[in-house]
């Protein structure tokens, strides 16, 4: 029999959580048991099992008050397989965050819906409620195989995407958890069929090859204690880097003949982002090459890829217990001959790829069979109603109406498909009359190329904001683009609370990465099409001198860009010149010079002047708006009064 606590070779003991794996009883307890006491909150060992059933417990960081008791509240995720959301699913998910959340959905970067703000004593009713309009929550969390990913795009025409959606479902079916606990715990042992398992997937997921499975487990791939950590793959076409494909676990890019007939996979291992400030023996990594399997084959490498996680991934140390900590350690021969155990054959070569382009797919599209698809912008996720911003309201309206399919994209955006041409222009109509920007070319390209994680006032490991501050932020940086002659430039900015790095700031080409109250770690240097991660340039940065940062930078790559017959990008520009030489430019650089109209504003500002914190936080509030910096604003207002005064 295998044991997935066979490794590492150590006596360590196993951490806290691997414990309450092997207590839980395949994941039901303590839940079941607390779901049903009539407290507010459950408890740290349910919280850690609650994760596997798609559920994370918050408090509201804004409401906390001493000496009283957290707001607490919960937060759903769906295991939506490529981003696929049917259109009663949406509109149970937008009547759930109405009646018990609140009041919005947030798409995540995984293809996803979040639901924030859910009261415990409401939790059974909202998991049933999505269980039964042919969704799910288990595995969007915990320590397994998380939402299968893959291109959103319905090019009916093309059938490499077609295989893309078919085996991201086919991949969440072969790992999905075996435990009963689910339907058990959420619909009182109903086990509600959304759609027929394939028979190849159900027969792959019983083969026992070389220790894959479990033989006396409810659990014949996970066993007792699932996965050392979360487990994340997608699948991608040729060409097509939407999902962020040097950033799973596993990812495996559809290889089709030159009839579009499927052949296999070629396949990737051992990305990730996550780390941990401080901590060096933490770091982001780029996926690997691995190999190529054939379409017959794909189940069976997939099982010993998992496997041999399972079973060699660091069970002792979370902060190491990622898969590319194991491809780092081992190295990808070591890793590829165990792999290749598992499977019992050798695993043949990769296949040549042409090079990933970034797709978003925003706007209008033909599917090819007749019907359109429409992509929409979606700023960080979140769909909401806000003043004359009315996109909750416009999407309950569309799919109301029209009974539409959605899926949710890897860059928190969505796209509504199966559209009648004729239907255009109503659907244009009822965003146009919610207040809701449709042509993607009218969206200032920072925003539509960034993401941020909610981050505060609801995620717990949050050192600082990142959803409600990145707008602003990014209002701030076009602004100085302009005053550095570079008033049309554009490039992948992304945003996090904290290191974990959910929105994938470290393959952006400028990351701020959340590292202590109010100040954030910058990141440079991967190119616009995510295929190269960036790295650590600044630590500690304040919000206030994001502006003062970030000019020599531009300055700087406005004067020694390159531009043989294709623009240098930013990120491109900063990995060429290298880190030394911006701290150099930067160090010389004196504030001002390089501004179109340096004027008022040349020389360095030393002076300092105290306000109280009330004053201080409205006026930090009121150039975010503005669209400046603090000391440009206050520059502005000082002079203006000085000026009335004379």
């Amino acid at each position: 029999m295998v044991s997935s606590l066979n490794s590492p070779a150590t006596t360590s003991k196993p951490s806290k959580v691997e414990v309450l794996k092997e207590n839980s009883d395949f994941l039901r307890e303590p839940v079941a048991s607390e779901l049903l006491e009539d407290t507010t909150h459950f408890s740290g060992d349910a919280i850690q099992i609650l994760k596997f059933h798609g559920s994370y417990q918050q408090d509201n960081r804004d409401n906390r008050k001493k000496g009283e008791e957290k707001d607490y509240q919960m937060m759903l995720r769906t295991r939506s397989p490529g981003g696929f959301i049917p259109p009663e699913l949406y509109l149970a998910l937008d009547n759930l965050s109405e009646t018990y959340g609140n009041h919005t959905l947030r798409t995540t970067t995984r293809q996803g819906f979040q639901i924030h703000g859910i009261l415990k004593k409401n939790l059974k009713t909202v998991i049933s409620t999505i269980v039964k309009n042919m969704g799910s929550t288990l595995g969007a969390c915990g320590d397994l195989n998380r939402n299968v990913m893959a291109p959103a795009a319905p090019y009916k025409t093309k059938p490499e995407y077609q295989y893309a959606w078919e085996y991201a479902n086919r991949i969440a079916d072969l790992l999905t958890p075996q435990t009963g606990a689910y339907y058990e715990i959420w619909l009182d042992g109903e086990k509600v069929i959304s759609a027929e398992e394939a028979p190849e997937v159900k027969a792959a997921r019983n083969q026992n090859i070389n220790g894959t499975n479990f033989t006396d487990k409810e659990e014949p791939i996970y066993g007792t204690h699932y996965m050392p950590r979360k487990f994340k793959i997608c699948l991608t076409v040729p060409g097509d880097n939407s999902v962020d494909i040097l950033t799973q676990d596993i990812s495996l890019v559809v290889m089709t003949n030159d009839s579009g007939e499927l052949e296999g996979f070629n396949v990737y291992a051992g990305g990730g982002l996550g780390r941990t400030h401080n901590k060096e023996e933490t770091f982001a990594r780029a996926a690997d090459r691995i190999g190529y399997v054939e379409k017959e084959d794909v189940y069976d490498l997939v099982k010993a890829i998992v496997a041999t996680q399972r079973d060699y991934g660091d069970r002792h140390n979370r902060r190491h217990a990622r898969m590319k900590y194991l491809l780092h350690d081992w190295g990808v021969e070591k890793f590829r001959a165990q792999v290749e155990h598992y499977f019992g054959k050798p695993i043949s070569p990769f296949k040549p790829l042409p090079e990933f382009q970034y797709q978003d797919y925003l706007g209008w599209h033909d599917q090819g069979d007749g019907k359109k698809f429409f992509g929409l912008s979606i700023e960080n996720g979140r769909v909401k109603d806000e003043g004359k911003f009315q996109l909750k309201s416009a999407l309950r309206e569309i799919i109301t109406q029209f009974q539409l399919p959605i899926r949710l994209t890897p860059n928190h955006n969505l796209i509504i498909y199966e559209i009648d041409p004729k239907d255009r222009g109503a659907i244009t109509d009822i965003f146009k009359k919610h207040g809701v920007e449709t042509n993607a070319e009218r969206l200032d390209p920072l925003v539509r190329y960034s993401m941020a994680c909610p981050a505060l006032p609801l995620c717990g490991l949050a050192v600082t904001e990142s959803e409600r501050a990145l707008p602003g932020i990014l209002a701030r940086i076009r602004t100085l683009l302009k005053r550095v002659g570079l008033p049309k430039e554009h490039f992948v900015v992304r945003m996090t609370g904290c290191p974990n790095g959910c929105a994938r700031p470290y393959i952006a080409e400028l990351g701020f990465v959340g590292q202590t109250p109010g100040a954030y770690q910058v990141w440079l240097g991967a190119d616009p099409n995510q295929n190269r991660l960036s790295e650590p340039f600044l630590d500690k940065v304040k919000d206030e001198d994001i502006e003062s940062t970030l000019e020599p930078l531009f300055v700087y790559f406005k004067q020694d860009r390159l531009n043989n017959g294709k623009v240098e990008s930013f990120g491109d520009f900063c990995h060429r010149v290298g880190f030394d030489a911006l701290r150099a430019f930067s160090e010389s650089y004196i504030p001002g010079s390089g501004l179109v109209a340096a004027g008022k504003e040349s020389g360095k500002a030393r002076y300092r002047i105290g306000v109280r914190d009330t004053v201080y936080q409205q006026f930090k509030d009121l150039a975010a708006q503005e669209g400046k910096s603090m000391t440009q604003l206050a520059t502005e207002v000082l002079e203006a009064y000085i000026a009335n005064k004379g």
